[in-house]
């Protein structure tokens, strides 16, 4: 069955609970709430046993084999959690998933956690058992054109509401890290009553917790934002990032789009060359704009100051390399 965002999972739940769940992804926070979610309403409906399994080096696999046929002493429900961090269980594991998968245990609600899986695991035969036979919820990163959105129902829980402008600079001041954006929701519904929250409210009560990853920065001068791309500059630089990452960054997808310019020329069709390029998600959609907007003298430009900055980081040309990302930034994002 199809993958469910963790927003969606109320309303399954609320249907009836199914013996067999699988919760993986890269956002922490909405996997853990999903679980929570799950925890919650399962003891609530008399599964008031609870056994956790968490697959390490040297785990035993003949321990769920156990958990799966023992009889419960103390209860007759049972909420089984088998935690895998590592994402990869191994082949015993694997043959051991496909069972639990055909055969889930009675009188017993099984929660298998995962974190984000690579494609080799997403296309491996004991997860596709699991999706085939499990309610499956993908825990996916709250991007920033999404933020302000994620923002807005967490505050309408809390019956709060912000103007567009508070929510924009809500998502500025949490981008990244939404486990924060979260105690920062709730820190507003202890500060303010019910009602619409200002702009001068939120100055005063919401931390700048932002947290910056490089490999999300060309979204950024991609999409022309050069507030965000500053932004995003100025706290990777003050999180101790290094000048080397974040120029790799620049001139790979300065290269991406003269190649798919080159190629688009050459009277390809975009769908292959961004398969071609590895475009996929935002950058998909963000690099032909971009592309019409730099335009391929800027983006010569920019390649040679990309090579300008490389000899500045490595002491040989004069000059702050991260003066210099800000204004090839700039370039790029005009």
């Amino acid at each position: 069955m199809p993958s469910l965002s963790p927003e969606s999972l109320d309303a399954v739940l609320a249907k009836g609970l199914a013996p067999l769940y699988l919760i993986h992804g890269e956002e922490t926070l909405l996997a853990l709430e999903a679980a929570d979610k799950l925890r919650k309403l399962s003891s609530s409906q008399g599964y008031q046993e609870r056994e956790v399994l968490t697959v390490e080096a040297g785990f035993d696999w003949s321990q769920l084999r156990e958990s799966m046929s023992s009889v419960s002493l103390f209860a007759s429900l049972k909420l089984l959690e088998i935690r895998i961090p590592g994402g990869k269980p191994g082949t015993e594991g694997a043959e051991a998933l496909q069972q639990l998968a055909a055969a889930p245990p009675q009188d017993t609600i099984t929660l298998i956690t995962l974190p984000r899986l690579e494609k080799a695991q997403l296309q491996s035969k004991w997860f596709a058992a699991l999706e085939k036979a499990a309610v499956v919820v993908e825990a996916k990163p709250v991007g920033r054109h999404e933020l302000a959105g994620w923002i807005a129902r967490r505050m309408k829980l809390q019956q709060q509401q912000l103007s567009p402008e508070a929510l924009s600079f809500f998502a500025d001041r949490v981008e990244g890290n939404l486990l924060a954006a979260r105690q920062e929701v709730d820190k507003l519904a202890l500060l303010y009553p019910a009602g619409e929250l200002s702009l001068e409210q939120l100055r005063e009560a919401v931390a700048n917790v932002a947290r910056f990853d490089v490999f999300h920065l060309s979204e950024s001068w991609l999409s022309g934002d050069s507030a965000r791309v500053q932004r995003m500059l100025e706290g990777l630089l003050a999180e101790g990032e290094s000048p080397v990452l974040v120029l790799w960054s620049f001139t790979e997808d300065v290269r991406m789009l003269l190649r798919l310019r080159q190629g688009l020329k050459d009277g390809r069709q975009l769908r292959d060359l961004a398969r071609e390029l590895r475009l996929w998600g935002d950058k998909q959609r963000l690099a032909e704009p971009a592309l019409r907007r730099i335009g391929p003298r800027k983006l010569m430009t920019a390649l040679s100051e990309c090579a300008r900055i490389d000899q500045q980081i490595k002491g040989v040309a004069v000059g702050d390399p991260w003066h210099s990302l800000r204004g090839l930034a700039l370039l790029l994002a005009a």
